[in-house]
């Protein structure tokens, strides 16, 4: 017979199986810290400088949510078992059932754990699932797997030990019964019973997601450079279960074999930022504004008079485009050089590659660093790919929440973050206090669905012919108070201003609603003294080359990888812009419009003459040769990149 538990000895009969439940997800905690711990030790070489270089509190914290994320999927099933409001589950067998599986999912969590300890030296990262793909050939894993045991024989032991842990410190819950007699008994069982299941859906939902606010996205392999320096140290943040589970079923970047010359490749492209022979050292101030859905559309239609104004003095191109659809698109594209392809970089394994950026190329260059974003933090997963990609700082809602000299809570729009205005004015007193180079970046927040604006101004920007119109006029007045601000600090002429928008939004036209008027996007950078060329410059531009474009202009001396290039040096003609839409690669060159399906061409328009795509040139174009070989270079070297972790210059 089994012993009884102290939970089944001491605890109140309704409540026995709730708690044992609560102890025995409390037990996974401690096997998940376990096999994390072992992890650390045995690469302790490659992540030396954790606990140096990294805050505690951070590390605890990233590895508590990521954690209870893994733990409640992977016991999804047991809990269902536990917290089921029904008097059959007390009975020993239904225990002993709901014992078998807890110990059998965690210890198969305690394997894999232990098993990614030896394949991170090889990866440096947690293991996701493309590994099923990358290993789908070979024949003799068996063989691999039995020398890896042998030769890692004390984590076999830890297993055993963990394993044997879970096994021993489980409480069953039970045993009651059903005393027809007492019916006030079994009336308070089941109230107690519903009551904790009602209460832990949410807490489960909440855990699974990573937060409870409806500004904070489910949180993926890459939030895990929220709480670490280094994208080494994420992986110990992170657990390998979690890793699985969130990129499962996701595409893995495959890389095509459209080149078998790779010189032939690299000379129709290379990813690659040069410095220029003749470059004039300019150390300046860079801030780059990302205003949330300010499509190019709402410029033209008259909208956005400031921002209008502001183009006529700034250098700004003949055709701008973003390079993809999505908020956590834009982030990699503007500040790292990395579009979109397949699926949102932030949810790829590639997340985890070491990444260049504007951020971490000036750090060398003595500039600090500060991404600005009005939401809860870690909203988006933004602050983790702002760490990740060399950012110093981090200012959220947190922070201007506590900044006293501003409206606080008050300042909140209730939904997603603080409103344009005030959280810009912050913004700019912050840049006042900053030492100088500095570059500093802001995600604007209000021009988004609910398409609300502060009740002051709902008369001052009354409704337009879509709901986002009376958003983008506010975002636009916000936008004219920061430069107000800006202009009379000491900073502001010493500065290069860019401006451009994440990606487009509700549509009344259209020429931007066809395939390629979905990416249009403003683009342009202001630069108060002049020195810079102004006016409108013929040629594409597009998200990923304001990287390379602002390191040109700044004179930075350094090569970099980025998939864009520098505008201010490459000619008209040789200007360019690519997207993925909907499995369709999309480029624009020469002044044709080509879509690519990974295979063949699609379609090719003469999109400057026919605006609505509606001649498809693909049959008697002379130029849809040439796209095609251009744009697979870029896909290829892309994927080979994203692949081999290859992001920045070592």
């Amino acid at each position: 017979m089994h012993r009884q538990g102290f939970i089944q000895r001491y605890a109140p009969a309704s409540l026995r199986t709730p708690l044992a439940f609560v102890w025995n997800i409390l037990l996974a905690y401690v096997a998940y810290w376990l096999c994390r711990l072992a992890y650390w030790a045995e690469n302790a070489k490659v992540l030396s400088g954790l606990w140096e270089e990294n805050s505690a509190a951070d590390i605890v914290q990233g590895a508590w949510m990521f954690d209870t994320s893994a733990i409640l999927y992977t016991n999804a099933l047991y809990a269902l078992m536990m917290l089921l409001p029904l008097h059959g589950k007390e009975r020993a067998g239904w225990q002993r059932a709901a014992k078998w599986v807890f110990v059998v999912v965690n210890s198969l969590a305690v394997i894999i754990n232990l098993a990614d300890a030896v394949y991170f030296p090889y990866t440096g990262r947690r293991t996701t699932a493309s590994v099923f793909s990358e290993f789908s050939s070979e024949g003799n894993l068996m063989s691999i797997f039995g020398v890896e045991l042998l030769h890692h024989w004390y984590l076999v032991l830890a297993a055993v030990a963990i394993i044997w842990l879970l096994w021993k410190a489980y409480q069953r819950g039970g045993k009651t019964t059903r005393d027809s007699r007492a019916r006030g008994r079994v009336v308070l069982y089941y109230v107690v019973q519903v009551l904790c299941l009602v209460a832990f859906i949410p807490l489960c939902i909440g855990g699974m997601r990573g937060g409870f606010s409806h500004a904070v996205r489910p949180i993926t392999i890459s939030n895990a450079n929220q709480y670490v320096s280094r994208p080494a140290d994420a992986a110990f943040v992170l657990n390998t279960p979690f890793s699985l589970i969130r990129t499962w079923g996701k595409k893995p970047f495959v890389v095509p074999d459209y080149f078998q010359d790779e010189a032939h490749m690299t000379d129709l492209y290379t990813p690659l930022y040069v410095p220029r022979d003749s470059a004039v050292v300019r150390k300046k101030n860079v801030v780059v504004l990302i205003v949330e859905s300010f499509g190019q559309e709402y410029i033209d239609a008259g909208y956005a008079p400031f921002v209008d104004s502001l183009r006529q003095q700034s250098i700004r191109w003949q055709h701008t485009f973003c390079n993809g659809r999505k908020s956590i698109d834009a982030m990699p594209s503007i500040l790292s050089s990395i579009p979109m392809f397949v699926e949102p970089f932030f949810l790829t394994p590639a997340s985890m590659n070491t990444v260049g950026g504007l951020a971490r190329e000036l750090k060398s260059w003595g500039y600090h660093s500060t991404f600005f974003h009005g939401a809860e933090n870690g909203s988006m997963g933004f602050q983790a790919f702002a760490r990740a990609t060399g950012f110093d700082d981090y200012e959220g809602r947190t922070e201007y929440e506590a900044d006293t000299r501003f409206g606080g809570e008050a300042d909140f729009d209730g939904m997603w973050a603080i409103w344009d205005e005030p959280f810009l004015q912050y913004m700019a007193t912050r840049l006042g206090e900053q030492q100088e180079p500095f570059l500093a970046s802001v995600f604007t927040a209000t021009s988004h669905h609910p398409y609300e604006i502060p009740e002051a101004y709902r008369g001052t920007f009354p409704e337009g012919a879509l709901p986002i119109h009376k958003c983008i006029r506010y975002t636009d007045h916000a936008l004219q108070r920061f430069f107000e601000a800006a202009c009379r600090q000491p900073w502001y002429n010493n500065t290069i201003f860019v401006l451009t928008a994440d990606h487009t939004n509700q549509s009344a036209e259209p020429y931007y609603q066809t395939d390629l008027g979905l990416y249009r996007v403003p683009l342009l950078i202001f630069d108060p003294t002049g020195e810079m060329p102004c006016g409108c410059q013929p040629g594409v531009a597009q998200q990923i080359d304001i990287m390379p474009t602002v390191l040109g202009w700044l004179g930075y001396d350094r090569p970099a990888v980025a998939f864009g290039c520098d505008l201010l040096a490459t000619p008209a003609d040789s200007t360019w812009a690519v997207n993925y839409n909907n499995g369709i690669y999309q480029y624009v060159r020469y002044g044709r419009f080509l879509q690519f399906d990974g295979q063949s061409p699609r379609a090719v328009y003469a999109y400057e003459t026919d605006s609505l795509l509606r001649d498809n040139l693909i049959d008697s174009d002379s130029l849809q040769q040439p796209m095609t070989e251009q744009l697979q270079s870029i896909i290829q070297q892309y994927m080979l990149r994203m692949n081999n972790n290859q992001l920045v210059i070592p």
